[in-house]
């Protein structure tokens, strides 16, 4: 009866014997395979050493950027604010408001010509060189120059057209002596606009943008628009008349060019000095024009 109750208690104790036995076997077992497989272990990098705050500085400088093209690309001076040129045009009765808007535009680094048409009296042009003469910022900087001899101009006739190709040339080669003007976009304005952004605003989007960079809607894609204003043949009667009149149609229509493709576009635009493709061609009545001594003189 003893003998029996003995080896029940030694029953329990041997099994739990073996049990840890075996415990300890699989976790040798398993240190062998840890130690002995290529397990990569985390990097020293990750953390942190006593360093000075030099090197931390520096450090966290160079982990800033995902490569070193973004570091040295963020870390790259920025760029010269571009400098604009506008053409400002009005007609009779718009003296007041033209000189509200080269106001609102007015920035020293920019270049200005203003253009009030023959339909306007002389003395609204004088008067408008006056104003530029006394005013102690354009005088200043002189660059703001009044057309003295004006076009006649009717909108949206080809007189509108070559007005702002007489303007882009005279800030391309300066007043008719070959020195171009230092600006990097050209912009035509009527007396009537008004700017809902600043200048300084301006130059900062644009001086991030290529300065080759122009900013017009045209198509070849023409549709209607070649039978109701390809074909017709329209007269602007500011062409030989001295008194502003309207467009007129005559009945008779034409064939559409086929020697060159046909493009539309808009009377605003934003155009760099690549607007100098539609001067340069030989012969150019516009650049022909802005160089003669006689033609468009600028106070």
């Amino acid at each position: 009866m003893s003998m029996s109750s003995s080896m029940d208690h030694a029953g329990p104790s041997v099994s739990v014997l073996r049990w840890l036995l075996s415990v300890a076997a699989g976790g040798l077992f398993a240190l062998f395979l840890l130690v002995a497989s290529p397990v990569p272990f985390p990097s020293a990098s990750l953390f942190l050493a006593p360093t000075s705050p030099a090197s931390s500085s520096t450090r966290a400088s160079k982990n800033l950027f995902v490569d070193q093209a973004l570091s040295a690309q963020a870390r790259a001076p920025p760029a010269s604010p571009p400098r604009f040129a506008y053409l400002i045009s009005g007609s009779a009765g718009d003296a007041g408001m033209l000189r509200r808007c080269l106001l609102a535009l007015y920035h020293p680094r920019n270049h200005y010509i203003l253009h009030l048409d023959a339909e306007a009296p002389d003395s609204d042009r004088a008067a408008l060189a006056a104003f530029v003469a006394s005013h102690p910022v354009l005088a200043a900087a002189r660059n703001v120059r009044v057309v003295e001899k004006a076009n006649l101009v009717t909108y949206r006739g080809p007189t509108m057209v070559t007005t702002t190709l007489h303007a882009a040339a005279a800030f391309l080669w300066g007043e008719g002596r070959g020195k171009g003007a230092d600006w990097d976009w050209f912009i035509n304005l009527s007396a009537s606009d008004y700017p809902l952004v600043t200048q300084d605003d301006m130059m900062e989007v644009f001086s991030e943008l290529p300065r080759d960079l122009n900013f017009l809607d045209h198509t070849s894609d023409i549709g209607w628009k070649a039978f109701a204003r390809a074909m017709p043949v329209i007269i602007d009667p500011a062409l030989y008349m001295k008194k502003k009149g309207d467009l007129f149609w005559i009945p008779q229509k034409r064939e559409l060019p086929t020697a060159f493709k046909l493009f539309t576009g808009t009377s605003e635009r934003i155009c760099g000095w690549t607007a100098r493709f539609s001067l340069e061609p030989w012969p150019c009545p516009p650049l022909a024009l802005a160089r003669s001594k006689t033609y468009h003189q600028l106070v």
